[in-house]
C-alpha cells in the first residue's frame, strides 16, 4: 500500500493542476473492492452503485461550471475519466461556491478550481450516494488519493479516449483485475500499460 508520501509524488511538482487543460484521473475503490459490477464477455454489467457514481460524474458540471468532461468509464473496483479545466471566467455564474456544498445566494467571485478539488468532490459526493444506497453512513467507498496524467496534445488525448473506451474489453489485461497475471501479458508501446497506473 501506497504512503501518503508516495501519493503525494503523483502530482507533479510546481504544476498548476487548476490551469487549462485536459486531465487524465483514475480513482480506484478502497482496497481495490469490486463494487460497481462485473465484467462478462468484455462488456462491464453495471449495478445500481455503478449508476450512482456515472451520475455524481455527470453533476460535476453543475458544481464546476469551468469544466467539462470527456470520455468516462466504470469498471468493477476503479474508474477512469477525463476531466477539461476550461479557460473561462466564472463571474456570475449560478454554481456551488466551495466544492459541493452550499454557499450564499448571489454571483460567485472568479475562482478557480484545481483538479484535486474537484476529485475530492467526486469522490466526496459518490461515496455519499453510495452509502445511502447501502445503508452504511461514513463508509469508506474510494482509495485515497488517485492518479492523473495531463494530456499534452490531440494524439495523446485520442489514445487515452480509445483506452478508457477500450477498458472493459481489455480487463483480463487489467492489474486491477485478481486474476491478471503478469508474466502472461506483453502490450506494446500505446497500448494500456503505459496510461495504467494504481491509485
Amino acid at each position: 500500500m501506497k504512503t501518503e508520501k508516495e501519493r503525494r509524488r503523483l502530482r507533479l511538482k510546481e504544476y498548476d493542476y487548476s490551469q487549462p487543460g485536459a486531465y487524465f484521473v483514475t480513482i480506484c475503490t478502497k482496497d481495490r473492492e469490486h463494487r460497481f459490477g462485473e465484467i462478462v464477455g468484455g462488456q462491464m454489467r453495471s449495478n445500481g452503485l455503478a449508476a450512482a457514481v456515472q451520475s455524481c460524474w455527470n453533476d460535476l458540471p453543475n458544481h464546476y461550471p469551468n469544466i467539462e468532461l470527456d470520455e468516462f468509464v466504470v469498471m468493477p473496483n476503479h474508474v477512469h475519466g477525463i476531466i477539461v479545466i476550461l479557460d473561462e471566467p466564472m463571474v456570475g455564474e449560478p454554481t456551488v461556491g466551495d466544492g459541493l456544498r452550499p454557499s450564499p445566494t448571489g454571483p460567485s467571485p472568479t475562482r478557480k478550481h484545481p483538479l484535486s478539488e474537484i476529485v475530492r468532490a467526486f469522490k466526496s459526493f459518490s461515496a455519499r450516494r453510495i452509502n445511502e444506497i447501502t445503508n452504511t453512513p461514513g463508509t469508506p467507498v474510494w482509495q485515497r488519493g488517485y492518479y492523473d496524467h495531463i494530456i499534452r496534445d490531440d494524439r495523446s488525448l485520442t489514445r487515452i479516449r480509445e483506452y478508457i473506451a477500450q477498458n472493459p474489453q481489455r480487463w483480463a489485461l487489467d492489474r486491477e483485475n485478481p486474476n491478471f497475471e503478469e508474466s502472461e501479458t506483453r502490450e506494446s508501446p500505446g497500448s494500456k500499460s503505459e496510461f495504467h497506473q494504481v491509485c
